[in-house]
């Protein structure tokens, strides 16, 4: 079922994305050579709790950390820990969910490491660049299929590949709601975007193939062929008058 939102549970909503977004940009500052991912988590921790907010992955499924961090061939979910040490040419994906007042927001953002190789910048920059295109379409009146559509086009006109195994979600009362938004898909296709509607865009996409396996601890997704992988994210409100991202730090 797809819950919609009230313009007073968006006026929430864009608190808790600011919140969230702000943590995000926290984490990445801390992203630098020599630094443990479990140190990030902790920026993560402490900014969270200095905003009267709380992780939405601590705990959700087992999770056993504040947020994930995923670095150069791991997509998503990574697991921070003192023993991950961040080196200089890594690319490392922070995503952040985060409850306050009872509302959760998601974002992503994958940050360079000191000198990361051309590679690395294009897909990021490519990556980044495909949420925009979803967004731009996420348009009351449109349907689920034509951001997937909007994303996959654009990344693959780059020599890149999305992800199919993990999507984008519904995202408010509950961290995951219905409807799921994939980075593929029909223009034209899938559950029509109504005004309340909220959603989590997030591009995962990879070097090479898209094709991704989970690790022994049951978390964390890498890529298949050992290539690289970004991963944007926002949270986006479906409004009258267009989208509008909640994770916005300004």
């Amino acid at each position: 079922m797809i819950i919609l939102k009230t313009a007073k549970e968006l006026d929430i909503m864009k608190e808790s994305g600011k919140i969230c977004s702000r943590a995000l940009k926290e984490a990445g500052k801390a992203v630098e050579p020599g630094v443990s991912t479990e140190k990030i988590d902790e920026v993560v921790r402490k900014y969270l709790k200095s905003q009267g907010a709380t992780s939405s992955s601590l705990g959700y499924s087992g999770f056993p950390k504040n947020c994930c961090i995923s670095v150069n061939n791991e997509v998503i979910h990574g697991i921070p820990s003192a023993d991950r040490i961040i080196k200089s040419g890594d690319i490392v994906s922070i995503d952040i969910c985060s409850k306050f007042k009872g509302y959760h927001t998601d974002n992503a953002y994958t940050f360079e490491c000191g000198d990361v190789s051309e590679n690395a910048k294009n897909l990021l920059k490519a990556t980044k660049e495909s949420l925009f295109e979803g967004i731009k379409v996420a348009k009351a009146g449109n349907r689920i299929g034509d951001i997937g559509h909007a994303v996959e086009s654009y990344v693959k006109a780059h020599g890149y590949s999305v992800v199919r195994d993990f999507v984008g979600h519904g995202v408010g009362v509950e961290l995951h709601e219905d409807p799921s938004v994939p980075n593929y898909g029909l223009q034209g296709h899938g559950p029509r975007l109504m005004p309340g509607m909220t959603i989590a865009i997030e591009p995962m996409i990879n070097e090479g193939s898209g094709k991704v396996s989970v690790l022994k601890d049951e978390w964390t997704v890498c890529t298949l062929d050992g290539k690289l992988s970004a991963h944007f994210e926002h949270t986006v409100a479906i409004t009258p008058n267009g989208p509008v991202i909640l994770t916005d730090p300004s």
